[in-house]
C-alpha cells in the first residue's frame, strides 16, 4: 500500500502549535514510507473563512519546512461533490431526508432534557417518506446511523477503543440550503484523495466514530487512523496564548529555528528511547506512530529554549547573520552596515554560544550596529558610579599604550591598571568598559570585543 497523509487545516486563524505537531508528524510517516503528504484546506465554513489565515498557514508550513505533493485543495471546492455524496446516500437507503422545523427539535431537546434522556434527534423522519412531508420545510439530510450492537476503532496511538452504538446519533450531512457538513466533506475528501492514514489529535476521535458510518454506507475502506494525544500547556490545562504563545508565528518572532521547533514538537507525544536531539534526517529514520505515546504532552518552554540553543550552535556563522538582519533593520530602522556586518561576524561564535534565541545574538551585538550606546539601566547603574567615571577616565590612557590589539594585550593592560589603582581587582575595570561599550551588564568577553572593534574605535566608543 503506498502511504497517503494529508494536512487538513482550517482556515480561520493561526496556526496552532498543536496543528503544526500534526504536519510535523503526517510529514514524517509519508515521507519515511516513500509517500505523499495532501495538504486540504478545510474552508467550508464561509462565514469564518479568512484568506489571509491560508497565507498565514502557507508560510507557517514553509518556515517549518514542510513540504506537500501537488497543489493545495480547497475543500469548498469539492462541495457539489460531497451534496452527490450525500444524494447517493439517500438514494440507497443510506440517509434519509428530515423535515423537522427548528421549532419541533427546540421541543425535543427540552423534553429529553427535562426526561434525562439523550437529547439527540429522535429520527421521527427516519422512516417516512416524502409523501408525507409538510408544505414549506426545507428538509436536510441525516445518516442512518446504526442502532444496536457496538463498534471497535483499531487506532494506531490509542489502541482499541469501542464504542456503543446507541451512542451514535443521525447526525446531518447535507443542510437545508444544501451545503454539506464538515463530517461529510472530511469522508468524501479523504475517500477521493486516496488518504490511507488519518494522523490527527484525539479531539477528533468521537468524530472518527460517526466518520466512519459514511465510509460503511458508501461501501469504501477506512483509512487507518492514529489520533495524537494534546499538548497542554506547563499548567496541564489546554495550550493556549495565556501560556505565553500558541501559533507558530510567535515562535519564529520570538528567534526560535525551525529546526528546534520540529525537534521539540517530535518530543511532544513520540520518543526513540533517551534521545532528546532528533535532527530531521534521524527523524524520517526512526519515526512511526508506535511510538507515539496515548498520555497528553505538557509544554516545556525550558526545554524548547535548550534545544533552541544546540540548534543555534549548529547553525553557520553567515546564515545566522542572515537570520538575525530583519531582527536588526527592525530595531534600527534601516539594513546593517558592511561593518557591522563584519564585526558580528568576528564576534559571533561567542554570541550564539550564549544564545538561547536569536533575539539574545541581536541583543548581546546590537551595539556592532550603532555609532552611540544607549546603556540599558542596568548599565545606566552601573556608569553612575565615582569610581566607574574615573576608570574611563583613565582607560584612554592606559589602551592607548597596548602595542598589539589583542584580547589577551588588552586584559593584561587593564589588569596592570587594576593592580595599581583598583586593588588587583579586574571587575572594576570590565563591568564600566563593557557597560561603556555595550551598554550592557552582561555580553561575551570584554576584551575579545574590543579587539574585534580595533583600538581606534573602542577608544572613540570609550
Amino acid at each position: 500500500m503506498s502511504v497517503v497523509t494529508r494536512f487538513p487545516p482550517s482556515p480561520t486563524g493561526f496556526m496552532h502549535i498543536g496543528t503544526a505537531r500534526t504536519a510535523l508528524f503526517n510529514w514524517l510517516y509519508a515521507r519515511k514510507h516513500g509517500g505523499k503528504m495532501l495538504f486540504r484546506i478545510e474552508d467550508t465554513d464561509r462565514a469564518r473563512h479568512n484568506e489571509e489565515a491560508v497565507d498565514a498557514l502557507i508560510k507557517a508550513m514553509e518556515w517549518l519546512e514542510l513540504d506537500w505533493d501537488g497543489d493545495i485543495i480547497s475543500q469548498y471546492q469539492q462541495r457539489d461533490r460531497h451534496a452527490d455524496v450525500a444524494r447517493q446516500l439517500v438514494d440507497n437507503g443510506k440517509a434519509y431526508y428530515c423535515y423537522a422545523s427548528p421549532e419541533e427539535l427546540d421541543a425535543m431537546r427540552e423534553s429529553a432534557k427535562a426526561e434525562g434522556r439523550t437529547t439527540f434527534y429522535n429520527r421521527k423522519w427516519r422512516d417516512k417518506g416524502a409523501d408525507e412531508a409538510p408544505d414549506g420545510i426545507d428538509p436536510v439530510v441525516r445518516i442512518k446511523a446504526p442502532l444496536e450492537g457496538e463498534v471497535t476503532l483499531n487506532d494506531q496511538i490509542q489502541g482499541d477503543v469501542t464504542l456503543q452504538n446507541k451512542q451514535l446519533d443521525d447526525f446531518i450531512i447535507l443542510r437545508s440550503d444544501g451545503s454539506p457538513t464538515y463530517m461529510l466533506s472530511v469522508v468524501v475528501d479523504d475517500h477521493d484523495m486516496g488518504v490511507t492514514h488519518v494522523i490527527r489529535g484525539d479531539d477528533h476521535l468521537n468524530n472518527t466514530f460517526r466518520q466512519n458510518i459514511i465510509y460503511d454506507a458508501m461501501g469504501w475502506d477506512q483509512p487507518i487512523y492514529a489520533h495524537l494525544p494534546l499538548i497542554l500547556g506547563p499548567d496541564g490545562a489546554k495550550m493556549s496564548k495565556r501560556h505565553g504563545a500558541a501559533a507558530v508565528e510567535e515562535y519564529r518572532d520570538m528567534g526560535y529555528l525551525p529546526e528546534a521547533v520540529k525537534n521539540y514538537l517530535l518530543r511532544l507525544g513520540w520518543s526513540h528511547g533517551d534521545d532528546e536531539i532528533i535532527p530531521m534526517d534521524k527523524a524520517l529514520e526512526w519515526f512511526d506512530l508506535k511510538g507515539c505515546n496515548k498520555a497528553a504532552a505538557r509544554f516545556d518552554f525550558d526545554k524548547l529554549e535548550n534545544l533552541n540553543a544546540h540548534y543555534i550552535k549548529q547553525t553557520p556563522d553567515q546564515a545566522l547573520l542572515n537570520l538575525c538582519k530583519p531582527l536588526y533593520e527592525k530595531i534600527n530602522g534601516s539594513p546593517l552596515s558592511p561593518q557591522a556586518e563584519t564585526w558580528i561576524l568576528a564576534a559571533m561564535e561567542e554570541l550564539k554560544n550564549r544564545a538561547k534565541t536569536l533575539h539574545q545574538i541581536v541583543d548581546e551585538s546590537l551595539f556592532f550596529t550603532v555609532d552611540t550606546v544607549a546603556p540599558n539601566d542596568e548599565a545606566g547603574e552601573i556608569l553612575k558610579g565615582e569610581e566607574a567615571q574615573q576608570v574611563l577616565k583613565d582607560l584612554p590612557d592606559v589602551l592607548s599604550a597596548v602595542e598589539t590589539w589583542t584580547s589577551e594585550e588588552i586584559m593584561t593592560a587593564c589588569k596592570t591598571y587594576a593592580k595599581g589603582a583598583l586593588g588587583g581587582k579586574l571587575g572594576k575595570v570590565g563591568m564600566p568598559l563593557r557597560a561603556k561599550i555595550t551598554g550592557r551588564k552582561d555580553s561575551p568577553g570584554i576584551f575579545k570585543l574590543c579587539e574585534i572593534l580595533g583600538k581606534e574605535e573602542t577608544l572613540h566608543r570609550i
